[in-house]
């Protein structure tokens, strides 16, 4: 161990050592492992290698600021906390020997195996390609149809057609919420490579290993000229100190850089309602919000009965100058909504709180407006709060990322729910074929 990790953490066995990091067993903790980095850095298959003091500090800080991100934002990984300078605790993962890349621009070996291709070239979607890890060849890169084929079996699990196109799916989001969230730092995150193992409790697939300046290729302000990644360091004609304190400087930048990423919304939503009769719905809405990072608060302010005193609201809310999305919620004659898309420029959603006896009647007031207005309407909490969210998040990444993130879990609960089923009618099948 380079540095001594607190004594609540009882080391076992050694589970793996690779170039940059080590990974032990957690007697105190069952299902856990500690992953330790190393001052090494390493290209080449482990051909060009040189120690690089601190760098194993600079690598925990970045991964532990990276992971906290995506567990902020919702995606499932097997991180659970930085206990050192230098190490991590995680769940213990049975590695799946594949290595994801996601790439925005063509660049870098991209460009060697695919002639023709200018450097620069955008992908949209992002292209995602599979490399199997194996040093000694180098790395090869593998298509769906041999990731299939190889019948790789981790933890227990069969890596088939619906554990590669989680990890796909999966791969591609992570991609994309760190690429909106590099870009709010005007930093062009171009291609990235991550890695999934097995939880050994749970058999569930986790994004593991580290995500660090090993991981990716960053350009400030989409100018290759200024990469902060170690792509500087498989450059270098000659090793030498002064380079590698650059290399190291660049890596401290990131690190540094990666702490502004997670930041809170700039933005919220209000939830005005016409009288605290409403307030159930509207707490339903302000949990919907929260559930996607969306501060919200509430306020009571009937439009007939106050119009003075929700113009001053209004007013309040536009002067602080903090973008806002209202959220009308008001029943029966909703004058709410239409008053307040009449005098306000940000955005108005309407969600009546309708009641059985005389809903079909009182939509109309949400639905059917005078001329000039354009607020919205939607019927349940959740979908207020799912609409203000998505008119947020273009200008907030965490909020975005969020919805991302969300989208990504319903796809992948929807994946093991379909294999359930087909796993359960092939058993049933068996049986009934005896």
């Amino acid at each position: 161990m380079e540095e001594k990790v607190p004594s609540e953490y009882k080391l076992g066995s050694l589970v793996i050592e690779g170039k940059t990091k080590r990974v032990y067993n957690l007697d105190s903790h069952s299902g856990h492992v500690l992953l330790e980095s190393k001052d090494k850095i390493t290209a080449g298959d482990g051909v060009r290698a040189h120690d690089m003091k601190g760098k194993a500090a600079i690598s925990t800080s970045t991964t532990s600021a990276i992971f906290s991100l995506l567990k902020d934002v919702g995606i499932k990984s097997h991180f659970i906390k930085q206990v050192s300078q230098t190490a991590i605790l995680a769940r213990k993962c049975e590695m799946i020997p594949i290595e994801w890349v996601t790439r925005r621009v063509a660049t870098g070996s991209f460009l060697k195996r695919n002639e023709g291709v200018k450097e620069g070239y955008r992908f949209s979607p992002p292209k995602q390609e599979t490399f199997f890890k194996d040093d000694a060849n180098h790395d090869p890169q593998w298509s769906f149809e041999q990731c299939v084929e190889a019948k790789l079996k981790m933890g227990g699990v069969l890596i088939g057609p619906d554990e590669l196109d989680i990890m796909r799916k999966t791969t591609v989001t992570v991609f994309e919420v760190l690429e909106k969230c590099w870009a709010s730092l005007d930093c062009s995150l171009i291609d990235m490579k991550i890695e999934f193992g097995i939880d050994s409790q749970t058999g569930e697939i986790l994004l593991s290993d580290v995500i660090d300046s090993d991981s990716w290729r960053l350009w400030p302000s989409g100018d290759k000229r200024l990469m902060k990644d170690k792509q500087v360091y498989r450059n270098l004609d000659i090793v030498t100190q002064e380079a590698l304190d650059t290399v190291k400087r660049n890596f401290e930048w990131v690190a540094d850089k990666v702490t502004l990423l997670n930041r809170k919304p700039r933005a919220r939503a209000v939830v005005i309602m016409g009288s605290a009769t409403d307030m159930t719905h509207c707490e339903k809405i302000k949990a919907a919000c929260t559930k996607y990072g969306v501060p919200c608060e509430l306020r009571v302010s009937s439009a007939h009965k106050g119009t003075d005193a929700t113009m001053s609201i209004l007013a309040e809310y536009e002067g602080e100058g903090i973008p806002t999305v209202f959220i009308a919620v008001a029943g029966r004659s909703n004058g709410l909504g239409p008053v307040l898309s009449g005098n306000a420029v940000w955005p108005v959603i309407n969600c009546p709180p309708l009641s059985a006896d005389w809903g079909s009647q009182d939509v109309w007031s949400s639905l059917r407006l005078p001329s000039g207005l354009g607020c919205s309407t939607v019927m349940s909490p959740e979908a207020a709060a799912l609409m203000a969210a998505q008119t947020l998040s273009l200008n907030e990444h965490v909020i975005w990322s969020r919805l991302r993130a969300a989208q990504l879990n319903t796809w992948t609960g929807l994946k093991y729910a379909d294999k359930k089923v087909r796993d359960q009618a092939v058993a049933v099948n068996g049986v009934n074929g005896h």
